[in-house]
């Protein structure tokens, strides 16, 4: 795993705050995943979100990163992928980009529809922006940034 913090990364309208964002770079290996995804909870910990929180948002940066190793880079370990992340004590933001062909997200079938109950597609995306405040897909539908905003336990 490689650590770098990065300046500027996800620049959006949305984007609050200004502090720096921390870059990694992962093999293809879901071990290096899981591991990553030990380290932002961590992080979540320490900025106070809730084990709600944290649960989906382990879950959602899972689906993001298993999406990105198994349909991206076709489990391939010298492909690589690479995060763009920070956690503030309100937010997290998450940007992951492989380096596959893409997919179009609106050619992913809805997985609550009675015809796809049983097929094993589509429940990832669905959790993901279940879980996170927005989820949006960007280049050729390699990279997906998304972001939680923290309620820190109030209703």
């Amino acid at each position: 795993m490689v650590l770098a913090a990065a300046s500027g990364a996800m620049n959006t309208s949305r984007d609050k705050g200004s502090a720096p964002f921390a870059e990694v770079t992962l093999a293809s290996d879901p071990a290096e995943a899981r591991r990553f995804q030990d380290e932002v909870e961590q992080l979540l910990r320490s900025n106070h979100f809730t084990d709600n929180e944290i649960f989906g948002i382990k879950l959602a940066l899972e689906e993001a990163l298993v999406n990105a190793i198994k349909h991206g880079n076709q489990m391939n370990r010298s492909k690589k992928v690479r995060i763009s992340y920070r956690v503030i004590p309100d937010r997290i933001d998450v940007e992951i980009s492989d380096e596959g062909i893409g997919f179009d997200p609106e050619d992913v079938p809805d997985c609550t529809s009675v015809e796809n109950l049983e097929r094993p597609c589509g429940r990832g995306l669905m959790l993901m922006r279940h879980y996170m405040s927005h989820v949006e897909f960007h280049g050729r539908g390699n990279t997906v940034k998304m972001f939680k905003v923290s309620r820190n336990g109030k209703k």
